[in-house]
């Protein structure tokens, strides 16, 4: 059996069957692992959701930013929606199954016995892992529940930018869900910068890359994360940014993280938007 962490697709399908054809990857036997953003942009977001739901126990994805606008959406949030092939999706037959699949997906997912933990984009330095964990488990609740629609409503927002165990209602969740689904940059102290989205140098002064802050309490735990298409492949601290920018003509991106130290496996993408290029993106 081989475990296989995947970057974002964002739809593009046909570039994932490639990168799946080259790693030989198989669905008896192997897993895959995905960071998040399955759809949004790219011409393939609803043969990519179909898809990764039916591997079953042979694939796992955590939900990202693009995944929470296209859920935003359904719930009736329609004030940052642009049309990126998520208008298709929501008219397919199948489509209230696969929304219903996609909210129940977590925001973090945690493997002990491999020693890795899957995230779309960042974690503060305050947390150590297991808050994290439980961080996101209350989003998931709230996601799972009653209370999701009036989330999707309010989800939007860059406040408050720092974390405080005494947050609490939409001003908790935003916090949570922001950290999980839109992070790069941060401060020392943990102050998020979530308009920063450049490659590292282009940030403001005084922002780190996340998992480059001193001291954050993460530090010891491997994680894998996507999100960060400027930031390309790395590996440093114990983390590794795997979104090296398929959508925008750049690499699709496989680790596997079963055995060994993880290398990557790629391959080459058209790009189905050009950089500079905001189709469908909203504000995200």
């Amino acid at each position: 059996m081989a475990v296989y962490a995947i970057g974002d697709i964002q739809g593009c399908y046909d570039e994932l069957m490639r990168l799946l054809e080259f790693i030989a990857f198989d669905e008896g036997r192997d897993q895959l692992w995905f960071t998040g953003d399955l759809v949004n942009r790219g011409p393939k977001s609803l043969e990519t959701v179909r898809f990764v739901r039916g591997l079953g126990e042979a694939a796992l994805t955590v939900l990202g930013n693009h995944d929470l606008h296209l859920l935003a959406y359904a719930n009736g949030n329609t004030k940052r929606f642009k049309d990126s092939g998520l208008a298709e999706f929501l008219r397919a037959e199948d489509s209230e199954e696969l929304l219903h699949w996609l909210q129940c997906r977590p925001l973090l997912h945690r493997d002990e016995t491999l020693g890795y933990a899957l995230i779309h984009a960042g974690l503060p330095p305050q947390w150590d892992l297991g808050q994290a964990e439980s961080c996101a488990r209350e989003v998931e609740t709230l996601l799972a529940g009653e209370g999701a629609r009036e989330y999707f409503k309010q989800m939007y927002g860059n406040e408050p930018s720092q974390w405080q165990e005494s947050l609490k209602g939409m001003d908790r969740y935003r916090f949570i869900t922001n950290c999980f689904t839109r992070l790069r940059y941060c401060d020392p102290r943990g102050r998020l910068a979530l308009k920063e989205k450049g490659r590292p140098g282009t940030q403001s002064k005084g922002f780190l890359p996340w998992f480059l802050i001193p001291d954050r309490r993460s530090r010891d735990d491997r994680i894998i994360f996507g999100h960060w298409s400027t930031l390309g492949y790395q590996h440093a601290h114990n983390a590794w940014a795997i979104d090296s920018g398929c959508l925008w003509g750049g690499k699709l991106t496989a680790v596997r993280i079963d055995t060994g130290t993880p290398e990557p496996l790629q391959i080459k993408c058209r790009g189905a938007v050009r950089p500079g290029e905001e189709k469908g993106s909203g504000r995200l």
